[in-house]
């Protein structure tokens, strides 16, 4: 289940606000829409719409994003009473497609409110992008890992040929997996299959953030490739080894400046934090991988008595350093200790913490048996000795510990296609007031009316608009609404509202109390025609 694709995440971005707001019945129709997420976005373009209660598409002009903010112009529609619908699909500032919408109505709700298409990504689109990252990951331990032990701990004597072989299939499959990307970020920003990749989409891709970021890696692999050569047969001088480092930092800053942690509230940590994690991880699963396939096998008792010693001092810093990165990290995408446990990141958060703990365990176990190969050794032989048995029981807490790192990577590409614990708390945040809104008819007229918000004490508002059975506005000659709590023993208070215009009065009504408050308007519409509605408003 571990090893299986994880689906991406639907939304990354998470609406905080919006105006109007998300069921709210207006008394005419807005000018413009307007939504406001929890980081930065853009639009996708052709996929923001506002549809208007007759099915007519009523967005005008091209939609604006100014930060974390997607403004919408409209025009007024044909028939403007009724429920409208706000539906769009944008990228947020981690890559990932934001697709949602929501309705208001203007006037009172319609019997049948336009329906929105679910815009989640295409099946094979939700298998493609986390096997790409996965191999984007694979490709990084098996380049930067592998790397590093030729450069500076590879045995003399023992041939180079296999590592190499390593390090070049780590530095194509970064690069496959890059091109990959390039070419899956069109079809999962638009919702459509994985195969459905245009020369136009993916042009408008190169132009976005993300794009920016992926061609700028292919950029430093192109430089890895170029200095790479003389390092991986330890040949390399004082200025290829700096270089080399450099690019390697700077190729490892594009995942995070292409995820999650360049939209977090921190981003220069966040990068920095992810950078280390990334290193340190590269580092140790790689030079495991490499010491497992090679020198495990293959060399001799003393050389390894003398190279594995190093090595443990190599992978308990890359480790601690692999747990400061993390927990930097964590710490800023989780934020809480609740979150930890209530969030689907949080709790994959603690499943890879759990199986990097047991890793950490034969890692352990592993350090002790180098440092006992350290040590003295009786002269080597081809019959079976202690070394030898030694030697299988290291190679097999190895390749325990390197098949646990894999699972390790694996939930980690769980991770980055998971909304982190902090947008899944930004997007708690109710894009609806805290209010009540309803509709109330009668054979005379239909009253829509909204209160504004519902609390205890006073400043209440109340806006309620009168219109007739075809939806049109009536003008009302006198406006009455009384509040009463029997269960509490408080009898009906009246409270006057004040005509704005002919349809329309504004007025403030009082909640001393918290419960289930009877409200009921009285409305005259002629000398003689009159009628009463009533709800029920629970206050808090």
């Amino acid at each position: 289940m571990l090893l299986a694709p994880a689906p991406p995440a639907g939304a990354h971005a998470a609406v905080v606000a919006s105006t109007p707001p998300s069921g709210a019945v207006l008394g005419s129709s807005p000018e413009a829409v307007t939504v406001t997420f929890s980081e930065p976005v853009s639009a996708v373009p052709g996929r923001v719409r506002v549809i208007a209660p007759d099915g007519e598409r009523i967005d005008r002009g091209e939609e604006t994003v100014r930060g974390t903010t997607l403004r919408i112009p409209l025009r007024r529609a044909d028939r403007p009473l009724g429920t409208y619908l706000v539906s769009y699909r944008l990228i947020s500032a981690d890559s990932h497609p934001v697709a949602g919408g929501y309705s208001f109505s203007v006037g009172a709700p319609s019997a049948t409110a336009p329906e929105r298409q679910e815009g989640s990504a295409h099946p094979s689109v939700r298998i493609a992008v986390p096997v790409v990252r996965y191999l984007g990951y694979a490709g990084l331990v098996l380049l930067v890992g592998p790397a590093l032990l030729l450069a500076r701990l590879w045995p003399r004597r023992l041939p180079r040929r296999g590592a190499i072989l390593l390090a070049r299939t780590g530095l194509g499959l970064i690069a496959a997996a890059t091109l990959a990307g390039l070419a899956l970020q069109v079809p999962y920003a638009a919702g459509a299959p994985a195969y459905e990749i245009s020369a136009a989409g993916l042009w408008q891709v190169l132009g976005t953030d993300f794009g920016l970021v992926l061609l700028a890696r292919l950029a430093v692999l192109a430089l890895v490739a170029a200095v790479l050569p003389p390092v991986l047969r330890g040949r390399s001088g004082r200025w290829r080894a700096t270089a080399l480092v450099l690019l390697a930092l700077a190729g490892l800053s594009t995942w995070p400046l292409a995820g999650h942690p360049v939209a977090s509230p921190l981003p220069p940590v966040s990068v920095l934090a992810d950078v280390v994690h990334l290193a340190a991880m590269s580092a140790w699963l790689g030079g495991l991988v490499a010491l497992l396939a090679f020198p495990l096998r293959a060399a001799h008792p003393r050389v390894l008595a003398r190279i594995l010693p190093v090595w443990s001092r190599w992978a308990t810093i890359a480790v601690i350093w692999l747990a400061v990165g993390g927990a930097a990290q964590a710490l800023i995408e989780v934020g809480a200790v609740g979150p930890l446990f209530g969030t689907g990141y949080g709790r994959l958060l603690l499943a890879k913490v759990a199986l990097l703990a047991a890793v950490l365990g034969a890692a352990a176990y592993a350090r002790r048996l180098a440092i006992r190969r350290a040590g003295p050794t009786p002269p080597y032989h081809a019959g079976p000795t202690p070394p030898d048995r030694s030697r299988r029981r290291l190679r097999r807490t190895v390749g325990v510990e390197v098949a646990g790192t894999a699972l390790v990577l694996a939930l980690s590409a769980v991770l980055v296609q998971t909304p982190p614990a902090r947008t899944v708390r930004a997007g708690t945040v109710a894009a609806a007031p805290a209010g009540f809104a309803q509709t109330l008819t009668c054979p005379l007229y239909t009253l829509q009316f909204d209160i504004y918000p519902v609390q205890l004490g006073e400043n209440n508002t109340v806006h309620a608009y009168v219109y007739r059975a075809d939806g049109s506005p009536l003008a009302a000659r006198e406006w009455t609404l009384t509040s009463a709590l029997p269960a509490k023993g408080i009898e009906p208070v009246r409270t006057p509202l004040l005509g704005l215009q002919p349809h329309h009065a504004i007025g403030s009504v009082t909640f001393p109390v918290p419960g289930e408050w009877q409200l009921r308007f009285t409305i005259r519409t002629s000398e003689i025609d009159q009628a009463t509605v009533a709800t029920t408003v629970r206050v808090r």
